[in-house]
């Protein structure tokens, strides 16, 4: 596995559980709604569909909190047959108000390690989802003086990485992504030629799961968190 990184100039970073966290609200969304739709279905029925929704919907709406809450809205009433009170479906809006309304909470050592970073290297965020509130928590995060570059894409495969880093002029071999989704933030970027380091988050949506077979002879590394990421490019930053 290489872990020189000293031919890197840009190091890319996701955005979501990356930097701060996002998927513990989806888990906790998912409960309320369970909540609300206990006399319909058991919570692991409603977990199901809820799932099913949203995969089926991903061509349409996208990822994000929107695409989400109408997700939750359609399976509702589906469930119900149609009998969803007026008063149920108020309150799945608001648990997506409520999601859409939460503080960013940035992950243990992230402004440290992109104050650092940004001395030495060019970066840029590249996260997918809803445009608006991936704004919103980009403003309220204060980390945009770091940042040379904010991509929001709709998906995260290899021809989106391929075409990004064309537009800005990036070689993917001086490329390095940093990421909590093997699917979405390391494989595609491997499969390019570009570098990637996995940071695991302590929850991952179904959706992002991948297989050990997928991820078999793919070169990458796994560190357990940012400020392990700052060590590990030490040797190669300009001393301040």
């Amino acid at each position: 596995m290489n872990t020189n990184y000293e031919h890197i100039k840009v190091i890319g970073f996701d955005a979501d559980d990356t930097l701060w966290v996002n998927e513990t609200y989806f888990r906790d969304a998912e409960l309320a709604i369970a909540k609300l739709m206990a006399p319909y279905e058991t919570a692991n029925t409603i977990d199901q569909e809820l799932f099913k929704k949203e995969i089926e919907n991903l061509p349409l709406y996208g990822y994000g909190i929107k695409g989400f809450v109408l997700s939750m809205v359609e399976m509702a009433i589906e469930i119900s047959n149609n009998t969803v009170s007026n008063k149920t479906i108020s309150s799945i809006l608001d648990i997506g108000k409520d999601m859409l309304n939460k503080p960013v909470e940035l992950l243990d050592g992230v402004e440290e390690t992109l104050k650092t970073l940004s001395k030495s290297h060019r970066l840029i965020l590249i996260t997918k989802g809803d445009l608006l509130d991936q704004e919103r928590k980009m403003e309220k995060s204060n980390l945009t003086q770091y940042f040379h570059h904010v991509e929001v894409l709709s998906d995260k495969k290899e021809a989106n990485y391929s075409r990004l880093l064309e537009h800005l002029n990036i070689k993917a071999s001086q490329f390095l992504m940093v990421g909590n989704s093997l699917k979405s933030d390391i494989l595609p970027l491997v499969n390019i030629g570009a570098n990637a380091i996995h940071v695991p988050f302590h929850t991952t949506w179904l959706h992002e799961q991948v297989s050990e077979e997928e991820t078999y002879k793919k070169e990458y590394q796994t560190i357990t968190g940012l400020t392990e990421l700052k060590k590990i490019l030490n040797q190669h930053l300009i001393q301040s």
